[in-house]
């Protein structure tokens, strides 16, 4: 960055250096740090800027910078909050990704740092408004949407704010409803229940009850009835009032804007990445979407300038609130930015510049603090984190393709693929406790036809199928073998050549001839030190292809020589001797080190010649990436998942986990089955579009794995939780039985035909319900192991109901006198006056002297019905050895959170244990927390 000066703001010293959640708000035009007991608190009348660092590949920082601005925030707040957003991206190196966030219609993005939800308070400091007091419990409504990410807005606690379209939320003193909508979204009624447990722990200390009331749906009476009371009395609910929460953002073909002088000039033409030059800004406009990009060597003044000139764009234009903008510095373009494009070649500048430049300043951090850094001692171990891998012991099944047919390998020939071939593998093996399972996948060599490689997939699907999809299936190429694969075979040798007659054929054509084109002299590299890269792979029998890093078999005629480089290891070697006797059993080994070969083994390889002596790097390890697609005309559009979890695999959905090194499909139950087997198909689509975008190598291994089979190098990236996943129902039904355990009746409340019954007989039904409930108390609700209803005097209850039962047959009565037709609600249908008179006769009698029982008598039954089930939660104060805590342990300690075993450990044992402080495991991504809980059996 060629900026003449760096503005750095005193609060911003030290902003960046770990990876987190920084949170400053706007007061008196200045940024102040917040504690992180008031991360998650915004309040309307303030704005605010959050810092959220990540870790980034090769050891650098990855940085978004958000800044919310509330709704009763003053333009000048708003703006000293926009303009500090440069000046901290400034600080930290011009490499952020910059983000506007308006009150109420923030991006998922920003809301997945503070799941479930923000509910925003009113009020604020730094625009004149106080924080209100602490006053007497007062009933909030509050509307929830969103499948993964929910936005909650409160509004007015009055009975015409419901609607049958959304998910409502009423907050009592002593009790939270869910009320569903008869047309809500199934996957949004499940988010709201992580709502209300958020507020049951934060506002009730965990101890309220909870109740679900379904439009249209009688699965609790008595909950029914006192939602209703709650409101005045049951009425029918009209239709949701069209506002622009609700208006969908069109997405517009892109436009691209140079800005000169603050003056916007369309570029015309197909876009490309040539267009766009270091020393300017530009806006790129999608409509729901606005971008700043900002090139390199542009100043600090010119990116506060563009910021404005988008500012100005959308309020010029009249856009929506909830249009996006994202200012993206030249270098740091994000994924969806970059899919905007027609064109956008692949540099290696962004991916390595990053990770380089990150090794650097950590270097020159630990130089100032006199830390010297040098470079690894030769012959010094590596130390390998070994990936999750399928348990041992199986069964393992290998069919070569043959034709149109599978041709079953010989046991001994288990481990030997060949480059010409294609092979179908089906390991069959147990999981701790749980059923059969199995790992189904196809190996394509290199060198192999492609009417192989479709049968392999034809036949392999069919297998899927009749195994009622409970394997993971993979697609597996040649040279790109995952640790899970590896390791079923003990040892993996890759070899040249085929045995598949469509082969044979292919060479034949080619050559001329029907002869076997392998040579009698081949050389074999061996470069695993373990079983899960132990593979060994036929290379040219050169030389030149000898390096000082790894083993060689070489067979020349009836001799086999095991060449050992000069920094290979006592591992290789190991795996070498094994491998030969795979190869040619009984054999003996002539054993030549680097330098003391013989002239036989230079004349098999051609003569001595120059090789290398350089380790071949290993792929630099990236942070996974889940995303939810949509097809658009065969094109694939992703959308991310930020900070996800095991909860956003939702049992409707179809999603994509990209962890770089494998690509999965991820199948729920409840998706059709014609979409389940376009898998693949969609699974191959979004390699295509990372390819071309990311960098993704084009044969990544490829999975599809279906909901309940998931295997262990596929839970590893989550925090992943049997007992959730052994939960079955729809999205809704599950998480009701996660949060509040089998309490609950599940109706058949998501059913399709509900979204029908909008009022008339269901709405009378329920005011029925209500009427019912007011009259019997002691009726037993559908929720059971709840506190008996908290309301108000019976008396008074009674009174509302009969009141809602009046309103609702009134009605009924004048829309069918109005319609001029026969309705079964007509007059001859409804109560005589006399029987609603006696009604409410009854009850003012009943208030003036039928209390029914005392107070006391009420009160003394809620306190028995109402057990405190809350476990207390570890604190900390208790430490136990690594050996008890260890999950096979023979002695292990009971009454602790076996997900934290790693917390129970003292300071300097987990030091021992982990090789790092709790400080700094805990700012690791939960992914990369959890493989290293599994690799020291605490997970």
């Amino acid at each position: 960055m060629s900026s003449s000066t760096k503005i750095l703001d005193p609060a911003f010293q030290g902003a960046g250096q770990r990876s987190g959640t920084e949170i400053w708000r706007i007061e008196n035009f200045q940024p102040v740090l917040l504690s992180k007991s008031d991360h998650g608190k915004f309040y309307s009348g303030d704005s605010y800027i959050i810092l959220q660092t990540s870790s980034g590949k090769g050891g650098s920082y990855l940085y978004d910078i958000h800044y919310w601005i509330g709704k009763d925030t003053s333009q000048d707040e708003a703006g000293t909050a926009a303009v500090k957003t440069v000046e901290l991206d400034a600080a930290l190196g011009g490499r952020a990704v910059q983000h506007r966030e308006v009150q109420g219609y923030e991006s998922d993005k920003f809301l997945s740092y503070f799941k479930p939800c923000i509910i925003p308070l009113e009020g604020g400091i730094a625009s004149g408004f106080h924080k209100p007091e602490e006053e007497k419990f007062q009933n909030r409504l509050y509307v929830c949407r969103g499948k993964r990410v929910v936005r909650v807005k409160q509004v007015p606690f009055v009975r015409s704010s419901l609607n049958h379209d959304d998910v409502f939320i009423l907050d009592t003193e002593n009790k939270i409803y869910q009320f569903n909508g008869a047309n809500s979204n199934v996957q949004e009624r499940a988010k709201s229940l992580e709502v209300i447990q958020h507020l049951k722990e934060k506002y009730h200390e965990g101890k309220c009850d909870v109740a679900i009331i379904d439009d249209g749906k009688l699965v609790a009476e008595s909950d029914s009835g006192e939602f209703w009371v709650l409101f005045g009395g049951f009425a029918p609910i009209g239709k949701k009032p069209a506002g622009e929460d609700d208006v969908a953002l069109e997405k517009s073909p892109p436009k691209l804007y140079s800005i000169n002088d603050g003056q916007l000039k369309l570029e015309e033409g197909s876009l490309s990445k040539s267009m766009l030059e270091n020393n300017k800004c530009y806006i790129l406009d999608c409509g729901a979407e606005v971008y700043v990009w900002v090139g390199r060597v542009t100043q600090i003044e010119e990116r506060k300038a563009a910021c404005r000139a988008a500012e100005e764009l959308i309020i010029n234009e009249n856009r929506s609130k909830a249009t996006q903008i994202i200012q993206i510095i030249q270098g740091y373009e994000t994924h969806s930015f970059k899919s905007k494009f027609e064109s956008w070649p692949l540099g290696a500048s962004t991916g390595n510049s990053g990770a380089e430049e990150g090794r650097g300043k950590v270097a020159a951090m630990l130089k100032q603090q006199g830390v010297d850094v040098k470079g690894g001692t030769k012959n010094a171990p590596v130390s390998e984190d070994i990936p999750p891998l399928l348990e041992g012991g199986g069964k393992v099944e290998v069919w070569r393709i043959n034709g149109s047919a599978k041709t079953p390998l010989p046991k001994e020939e288990i481990g030997k693929f060949y480059g010409g071939d294609c092979y179908i593998v089906l390991y069959t093996y147990h999981s701790g406790d749980k059923k059969e399972e199995y790992f189904l996948a196809c190996w394509i060599g290199k060198e192999s036809i492609q009417d192989d490689q479709l049968m392999a997939a034809r036949l392999a699907n069919t297998m899927w199928t009749s195994m009622k999809a409970r394997p993971v299936q993979g697609r597996i190429f040649q040279g790109k073998e995952p640790p899970q694969f590896i390791a079923l075979f003990q040892p993996m040798v890759v070899l040249k050549g085929g045995m598949s007659t469509g082969y044979k054929k292919s060479v034949a054509e080619k050559t001329g001839d029907e002869t076997d084109p392998s040579d009698s002299i081949a050389l074999i590299r061996v470069s695993g030190t373990s079983v899960h890269n132990n593979k060994a792979v036929q290379v040219d029998a050169v030389a030149a292809s000898l390096n000082s890093y790894d083993c060689f078999l070489l067979q020349s005629g009836t001799s086999l020589f095991l060449w050992q480089g000069n920094s290979s290891t006592f591992e290789q070697h190991h795996w070498a001797t094994k491998i030969a006797e795979f190869l040619k059993p009984g054999v003996v080994l002539k054993h030549a080190k680097e330098g003391t070969e013989s002239s036989a083994f230079w004349s098999a390889l051609g003569g001595k010649q120059g090789f290398s002596s350089k380790r071949v790097a290993p792929d630099i390890a990236r942070d996974p990436h889940l995303y939810a697609f949509s097809l658009n005309k065969e094109k694939i559009e992703v959308t991310e998942v930020f900070n996800f979890s095991q909860d956003d695999l939702l049992t409707e959905d179809m999603l994509i986990l990209d962890t770089h090194a494998e690509v999965f499909v991820w199948i729920g139950h409840s998706v059709e089955s014609k979409e389940k087997q376009k898998a693949f198909e969609i699974g191959q689509k979004y390699v295509e579009l990372a390819v071309c975008l990311e960098g993704l190598a084009s044969d990544v291994p490829l999975y599809k794995v279906t909901e309940g089979n998931e295997p262990c190098f596929f839970t590893a990236y989550f925090s992943w939780d049997a007992t959730k996943a052994a939960v079955h129902g729809n999205s809704f039904e599950k998480k009701l039985a996660l949060l509040f355990g089998n309490i609950f009746h599940i109706s058949e409340s998501t059913d399709k035909s509900n979204s029908t019954n909008q009022g008339g007989p269901t709405q009378r039904a329920s005011a029925l319900a209500a009427l019912s409930s007011a009259f019997n108390p002691s009726a037993k609700s559908n929720i059971t192991n709840t506190k008996p209803i908290r309301t108000t005097k019976g008396g008074s209850q009674r009174a509302a109901a009969v009141a809602a039962l009046s309103s609702v047959l009134t009605a009924e009565q004048k829309k069918s006198e109005s319609e001029g037709s026969f309705s079964p609600f007509s007059q001859s249908s409804l109560p005589d006056s006399s029987a609603v008179d006696s009604l409410k006769i009854e009850t003012a009698t009943s208030e003036a002297g039928d209390t029914g029982e005392s107070e006391s008598e009420n009160n003394g039954r809620d306190e028995e019905s109402n057990p405190d089930s809350n476990i207390e939660e570890h604190g900390d104060e208790s430490t136990y050895s690594y050996e008890r805590l260890k999950a096979k342990s023979r002695k292990p300690v009971t009454g602790i959170d076996y997900k934290r075993r790693e917390a129970y450990l003292s300071d300097e044992e987990f030091r021992s244990v982990f090789g790092m402080t709790k400080q700094a495991f805990y700012q690791q991504p939960k992914w990369k927390q959890d493989m290293q809980k599994r690799k020291v059996d605490l997970f």
